[in-house]
């Protein structure tokens, strides 16, 4: 077997005989089998951040799990974590619990001690049940050309740095579990998860690795995320001079940091609903069809988070006159009126008849 491959593993067999000449049987004098074991080295392996992407909770501890996948390999390799290069002793959980696809969450408390925090988590409750939102000033109504320049200062990344005093500050109690499956191939696909209560004071730019040993490597396989929220959103605007009746799209292209888990973005009008009518929008990009020249100076908030931490960024629309479009003509959707357009039609035909007269 020149080139040895997964396939060729299992059993081999081999017979020794002679043939009777007088009755032209072979006659078997010994025969000897062997079992030819194949191993192969993991080809690929990644790390993953389960249940992403999450929101970030200041008032309430929450669990965090990554995953590491590891495929390719035969047999199944060892896996196992380290948190900034140390290794980390984990208690074995050898048994998911019935009907979850991951470890569920331990019996956390819900505190919300810290004074400073109360009125803020109430009022947040106050929103999601109904409450009134706080009165904002409206944003200046007009065209563009007919005021000066945007002169208020916005500042570009609110970034959330602030926790409750009952973030625990004790070393964390990690849990880990390590399965296999096989393949169609012949290889196993090993998958590892390692779930622990995220304190995002410590675990912010906490660098994880997960680690494989197998027969077939003569070096652990390894691969590294580092636990960063957000900071510093870069947002583009097209087009970058906006006029009425234009359809501008809003869209995060990065940030100034890597980060990891992948965040959540959340989009809102600063004191006042989105075109469409909803409060939020939800998404990297936040698309605006047939601006209307109401929305001229109107504040846009895009929130992004992941359980490590939440920074906001606004922007400013400034809505151009469009020559293509009358003043007065156009309605809070951005479309013409069906009276104006009536009346449009109407003073057309009215001169093409005059002409022919």
């Amino acid at each position: 077997l020149p080139e040895v491959r997964i396939s060729d593993n299992g059993p081999y067999e081999c017979h020794v005989g002679i043939y009777d000449r007088a009755t032209r049987e072979k006659v078997v004098l010994a025969s000897g089998n062997i079992f030819l074991n194949v191993m192969a080295p993991p080809t690929s392996i990644s790390v993953l951040a389960a249940d992403t992407p999450a929101p970030f909770s200041r008032y309430q501890a929450q669990n965090f799990t990554l995953v590491c996948v590891v495929s390719g390999g035969k047999p199944a390799p060892l896996v196992y974590f380290k948190r900034d290069g140390e290794p980390i002793e984990a208690t074995p959980l050898p048994e998911p619990p019935a009907g979850a696809g991951s470890w569920a969450p331990r019996n956390l408390l819900h505190r919300d001690l810290d004074d400073t925090k109360v009125p803020k988590s109430l009022a947040a409750e106050g929103e999601v049940g109904g409450g009134q939102p706080l009165a904002t000033v409206d944003p200046p109504r007009g065209l563009a050309a007919e005021r000066g320049p945007v002169t208020e200062a916005i500042p570009e990344t609110v970034v959330s740095r602030e926790f409750p005093r009952w973030v625990h500050v004790a070393e964390p109690i990690y849990y880990f579990r390590h399965t296999h499956a096989p393949v169609s191939d012949g290889t196993v696909e090993a998958r590892a998860t390692l779930t622990w209560t995220l304190n995002p004071q410590i675990d912010n730019e906490a660098l994880f690795s997960c680690e494989v040993k197998h027969p077939a490597l003569s070096m652990p396989m390894q691969s590294e995320v580092t636990l960063v929220a957000p900071k510093g959103p870069k947002i583009t605007m097209t087009p970058t001079r906006a006029r009425v009746g234009d359809t501008v799209r809003i869209l995060v292209q990065g940030f100034q940091n890597e980060v990891f888990p992948e965040p959540l973005f959340t989009w809102t009008r600063v004191g006042s609903r989105l075109l469409d009518g909803s409060a939020e929008h939800d998404g990297k990009e936040l698309v605006l069809e047939r601006v209307p020249a109401e929305l001229n100076g109107s504040m846009y908030r895009c929130t992004a988070q992941n359980p490590l931490g939440s920074t906001d960024t606004h922007t400013r629309l400034i809505v151009f006159e469009n020559p293509n479009i009358p003043r007065g003509t156009e309605d809070s959707n951005g479309s013409l009126t069906d009276h104006c357009g009536f009346r449009l039609v109407l003073a057309l035909t009215l001169t093409v008849i005059l002409e022919l007269t």
